[in-house]
Protein backbone atom coordinates (compact mmCIF):
# COMPACT_ATOMS: atom_id res chain seq x y z
CA UNK A 1 0.00 0.00 0.00
CA UNK A 2 3.06 2.20 0.11
CA UNK A 3 2.65 3.75 -3.23
CA UNK A 4 -1.03 3.62 -3.81
CA UNK A 5 -1.56 7.29 -4.07
CA UNK A 6 1.44 7.78 -6.65
CA UNK A 7 -0.15 4.77 -8.45
CA UNK A 8 -3.55 6.55 -8.35
CA UNK A 9 -2.04 9.72 -9.90
CA UNK A 10 0.35 8.02 -12.05
CA UNK A 11 -2.65 6.33 -13.80
CA UNK A 12 -5.11 9.13 -13.64
CA UNK A 13 -2.96 11.19 -15.69
CA UNK A 14 -1.84 8.83 -18.22
CA UNK A 15 -5.56 8.87 -19.76
CA UNK A 16 -6.09 9.69 -23.19
CA UNK A 17 -4.00 10.88 -26.45
CA UNK A 18 -3.72 10.71 -30.22
CA UNK A 19 -2.30 13.79 -32.62
CA UNK A 20 -4.78 16.90 -32.96
CA UNK A 21 -4.97 19.17 -30.29
CA UNK A 22 -8.38 20.41 -28.72
CA UNK A 23 -7.55 22.99 -25.74
CA UNK A 24 -11.09 23.09 -24.98
CA UNK A 25 -10.74 19.97 -22.60
CA UNK A 26 -9.98 22.30 -19.46
CA UNK A 27 -10.69 25.47 -17.63
CA UNK A 28 -9.33 27.19 -14.68
CA UNK A 29 -11.02 26.23 -11.77
CA UNK A 30 -11.74 23.15 -12.66
CA UNK A 31 -12.03 20.85 -9.46
CA UNK A 32 -12.29 15.96 -9.60
CA UNK A 33 -12.68 14.60 -6.60
CA UNK A 34 -12.04 10.91 -6.08
CA UNK A 35 -12.87 7.99 -3.51
CA UNK A 36 -10.36 5.18 -3.25
CA UNK A 37 -11.64 1.89 -2.22
CA UNK A 38 -9.06 -1.23 -1.68
CA UNK A 39 -10.55 -4.55 -2.68
CA UNK A 40 -13.60 -3.47 -3.51
CA UNK A 41 -15.17 -2.33 0.14
CA UNK A 42 -13.06 -0.79 2.07
CA UNK A 43 -12.48 3.30 1.70
CA UNK A 44 -8.84 3.94 1.35
CA UNK A 45 -8.33 7.77 1.01
CA UNK A 46 -9.16 10.46 -1.02
CA UNK A 47 -7.62 12.62 -3.78
CA UNK A 48 -8.57 15.86 -5.34
CA UNK A 49 -6.92 17.47 -8.52
CA UNK A 50 -7.70 20.93 -9.28
CA UNK A 51 -6.25 23.21 -11.70
CA UNK A 52 -6.44 27.64 -11.54
CA UNK A 53 -4.39 30.67 -13.07
CA UNK A 54 -0.92 31.78 -11.43
CA UNK A 55 2.03 33.93 -12.02
CA UNK A 56 5.16 32.43 -12.60
CA UNK A 57 8.27 34.45 -13.41
CA UNK A 58 5.56 37.30 -14.17
CA UNK A 59 3.93 35.17 -16.90
CA UNK A 60 0.37 33.70 -16.30
CA UNK A 61 0.39 29.96 -16.72
CA UNK A 62 -1.46 27.38 -15.34
CA UNK A 63 -1.08 25.90 -12.04
CA UNK A 64 -2.73 22.37 -10.52
CA UNK A 65 -2.38 20.86 -7.35
CA UNK A 66 -2.90 16.96 -6.71
CA UNK A 67 -3.39 15.87 -2.99
CA UNK A 68 -4.04 12.51 -1.86
CA UNK A 69 -4.70 10.89 1.90
CA UNK A 70 -5.89 7.88 3.72
CA UNK A 71 -9.04 7.42 5.55
CA UNK A 72 -10.58 5.24 7.83
CA UNK A 73 -9.48 2.01 8.95
CA UNK A 74 -6.48 2.34 6.26
CA UNK A 75 -5.08 5.47 8.12
CA UNK A 76 -4.94 3.41 11.32
CA UNK A 77 -1.90 1.46 9.99
CA UNK A 78 -1.04 3.45 6.68
CA UNK A 79 -1.42 7.09 6.67
CA UNK A 80 -0.77 8.77 3.52
CA UNK A 81 -0.35 12.78 3.01
CA UNK A 82 0.44 13.63 -0.69
CA UNK A 83 0.90 16.92 -2.17
CA UNK A 84 2.08 17.24 -5.88
CA UNK A 85 1.85 20.82 -7.82
CA UNK A 86 2.87 21.87 -11.67
CA UNK A 87 3.76 25.22 -13.28
CA UNK A 88 2.90 24.91 -17.04
CA UNK A 89 2.35 26.72 -20.01
CA UNK A 90 -1.03 27.35 -21.27
CA UNK A 91 -0.46 27.12 -24.84
CA UNK A 92 1.63 23.94 -25.13
CA UNK A 93 1.32 22.67 -21.80
CA UNK A 94 4.98 22.06 -21.34
CA UNK A 95 5.62 22.08 -17.45
CA UNK A 96 8.20 24.51 -15.72
CA UNK A 97 8.02 23.57 -12.20
CA UNK A 98 7.08 20.40 -10.21
CA UNK A 99 6.88 19.95 -6.84
CA UNK A 100 6.52 16.95 -4.91
CA UNK A 101 6.11 16.24 -1.48
CA UNK A 102 4.96 13.11 0.26
CA UNK A 103 4.46 10.70 3.36
CA UNK A 104 3.32 7.91 2.39
CA UNK A 105 3.35 5.60 6.17
CA UNK A 106 6.67 7.89 7.10
CA UNK A 107 8.35 6.92 3.88
CA UNK A 108 9.03 10.44 2.56
CA UNK A 109 10.37 12.94 -0.38
CA UNK A 110 10.50 16.22 -0.80
CA UNK A 111 11.39 17.33 -4.20
CA UNK A 112 11.36 20.42 -6.49
CA UNK A 113 12.15 19.91 -10.47
CA UNK A 114 12.61 23.30 -12.77
CA UNK A 115 12.81 22.56 -16.30
CA UNK A 116 14.83 24.65 -18.41
CA UNK A 117 14.05 24.81 -22.21
CA UNK A 118 17.09 26.61 -23.32
CA UNK A 119 19.77 24.14 -21.72
CA UNK A 120 17.27 21.09 -22.10
CA UNK A 121 17.94 20.02 -18.36
CA UNK A 122 15.87 19.45 -15.17
CA UNK A 123 17.25 20.66 -12.34
CA UNK A 124 15.84 18.64 -9.48
CA UNK A 125 16.34 19.78 -5.50
CA UNK A 126 15.94 16.99 -3.16
CA UNK A 127 15.55 18.46 0.55
CA UNK A 128 15.05 14.92 1.96
CA UNK A 129 18.68 13.76 1.22
CA UNK A 130 19.97 17.49 0.44
CA UNK A 131 21.16 16.64 -2.97
CA UNK A 132 20.53 18.01 -6.48
CA UNK A 133 20.34 16.58 -9.67
CA UNK A 134 20.64 18.21 -12.89
CA UNK A 135 19.04 15.42 -15.67
CA UNK A 136 18.99 16.13 -19.57
CA UNK A 137 15.62 15.41 -21.61
CA UNK A 138 14.11 15.97 -24.68
CA UNK A 139 10.57 16.30 -24.17
CA UNK A 140 8.59 15.21 -21.31
CA UNK A 141 5.80 15.95 -19.12
CA UNK A 142 5.86 16.42 -15.54
CA UNK A 143 3.05 13.67 -13.31
CA UNK A 144 0.64 16.54 -13.12
CA UNK A 145 1.34 18.13 -16.66
CA UNK A 146 0.50 14.84 -18.54
CA UNK A 147 -2.83 14.88 -17.03
CA UNK A 148 -4.06 17.81 -19.45
CA UNK A 149 -1.77 17.37 -21.76
CA UNK A 150 -3.15 14.08 -22.92
CA UNK A 151 -6.77 15.50 -22.22
CA UNK A 152 -6.01 18.38 -24.75
CA UNK A 153 -5.60 15.55 -27.83
CA UNK A 154 -8.09 14.18 -30.47
CA UNK A 155 -8.94 10.45 -29.60
CA UNK A 156 -11.66 10.14 -32.07
CA UNK A 157 -10.19 7.24 -34.84
CA UNK A 158 -8.42 5.09 -32.13
CA UNK A 159 -9.08 1.61 -32.95
CA UNK A 160 -8.97 -0.63 -30.60
CA UNK A 161 -5.23 -2.89 -29.88
CA UNK A 162 -3.95 1.12 -30.23
CA UNK A 163 -1.46 2.01 -28.48
CA UNK A 164 -0.34 5.75 -26.95
CA UNK A 165 2.91 6.73 -25.81
CA UNK A 166 4.35 9.33 -23.30
CA UNK A 167 7.69 10.34 -21.51
CA UNK A 168 7.18 11.04 -17.79
CA UNK A 169 9.85 12.75 -15.57
CA UNK A 170 9.78 11.50 -11.70
CA UNK A 171 12.54 11.36 -9.00
CA UNK A 172 15.70 12.28 -11.51
CA UNK A 173 14.82 9.65 -14.53
CA UNK A 174 12.51 9.39 -17.58
CA UNK A 175 9.88 7.15 -17.78
CA UNK A 176 8.32 5.77 -20.27
CA UNK A 177 4.66 4.77 -20.61
CA UNK A 178 2.58 3.06 -23.17
CA UNK A 179 -1.30 3.21 -23.06
CA UNK A 180 -3.64 0.68 -24.55
CA UNK A 181 -7.19 1.54 -26.20
CA UNK A 182 -9.84 -1.54 -25.34
CA UNK A 183 -12.59 0.04 -26.32
CA UNK A 184 -16.46 1.80 -25.18
CA UNK A 185 -18.20 0.99 -22.26
CA UNK A 186 -21.08 2.50 -20.62
CA UNK A 187 -20.71 2.90 -17.06
CA UNK A 188 -23.66 2.67 -14.43
CA UNK A 189 -22.00 5.71 -11.56
CA UNK A 190 -23.18 7.70 -9.24
CA UNK A 191 -23.91 10.49 -11.82
CA UNK A 192 -26.16 8.04 -14.04
CA UNK A 193 -24.96 6.15 -17.53
CA UNK A 194 -21.76 7.54 -18.44
CA UNK A 195 -20.08 6.59 -22.01
CA UNK A 196 -16.49 6.27 -21.57
CA UNK A 197 -13.57 4.75 -23.21
CA UNK A 198 -10.98 2.13 -21.68
CA UNK A 199 -7.79 2.31 -21.54
CA UNK A 200 -4.67 -0.14 -20.34
CA UNK A 201 -1.43 0.91 -19.62
CA UNK A 202 1.14 -1.13 -19.90
CA UNK A 203 2.82 -1.27 -16.67
CA UNK A 204 6.08 -3.33 -14.78
CA UNK A 205 5.09 -6.30 -13.06
CA UNK A 206 6.50 -7.00 -9.73
CA UNK A 207 6.14 -5.81 -6.12
CA UNK A 208 3.57 -3.63 -6.84
CA UNK A 209 0.93 -5.01 -9.71
CA UNK A 210 -0.45 -8.21 -10.28
CA UNK A 211 0.94 -8.02 -13.66
CA UNK A 212 2.14 -6.27 -16.92
CA UNK A 213 -1.32 -5.48 -17.47
CA UNK A 214 -3.37 -4.78 -14.36
CA UNK A 215 -4.68 -1.23 -14.25
CA UNK A 216 -7.43 -0.07 -16.19
CA UNK A 217 -9.19 3.09 -16.78
CA UNK A 218 -12.42 4.29 -18.07
CA UNK A 219 -12.31 7.84 -19.50
CA UNK A 220 -15.76 10.16 -20.02
CA UNK A 221 -16.12 9.82 -23.86
CA UNK A 222 -17.31 13.89 -23.55
CA UNK A 223 -15.33 16.77 -24.43
CA UNK A 224 -13.34 16.69 -21.12
CA UNK A 225 -12.26 13.59 -21.17
CA UNK A 226 -12.26 12.81 -17.46
CA UNK A 227 -11.31 9.77 -15.54
CA UNK A 228 -14.65 8.80 -13.76
CA UNK A 229 -13.27 4.83 -12.85
CA UNK A 230 -9.42 3.19 -12.04
CA UNK A 231 -8.93 -0.05 -11.03
CA UNK A 232 -5.85 -1.65 -10.39
CA UNK A 233 -4.87 -5.35 -9.28
CA UNK A 234 -2.23 -5.32 -6.92
CA UNK A 235 0.14 -8.12 -5.76
CA UNK A 236 -2.35 -8.02 -2.62
CA UNK A 237 -6.11 -6.65 -3.45
CA UNK A 238 -7.06 -4.20 -5.62
CA UNK A 239 -7.47 -0.90 -5.43
CA UNK A 240 -10.42 1.19 -7.02
CA UNK A 241 -10.61 5.02 -7.54
CA UNK A 242 -14.13 6.83 -8.76
CA UNK A 243 -15.42 10.07 -9.36
CA UNK A 244 -17.04 11.64 -6.41
CA UNK A 245 -17.51 15.10 -7.00
CA UNK A 246 -16.75 17.61 -9.45
CA UNK A 247 -17.03 21.45 -10.43
CA UNK A 248 -15.74 24.38 -13.10
CA UNK A 249 -15.59 21.50 -15.90
CA UNK A 250 -15.29 23.58 -19.42
CA UNK A 251 -17.60 21.61 -21.05
CA UNK A 252 -21.14 19.45 -20.34
CA UNK A 253 -20.88 16.21 -18.53
CA UNK A 254 -23.10 14.30 -20.71
CA UNK A 255 -24.88 11.73 -18.66
CA UNK A 256 -27.15 8.97 -20.62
Amino acid sequence: MRKFTLLFFAFLFLTTANSQENLDAFKSGELLRYKMSYSGFLRAGTAVLEVNEKELHGKTVYYTKGTGWTSGMIKWFFEVDDVYESYFDKDSVKPYLFKRKIDEGGYKKHRITSFNYNTNKAYVQDFTVQKDTSVAFSKVQDILSSFYYLRNKDVTGMKVGEEIAIDMFLDSQIYPFKLRFLGTETLKTKFGKVNTLIFRPLVQSGRVFKAQESVTLWITADANKIPIKIKADLAVGSLRAELESYKGLANPFIKN
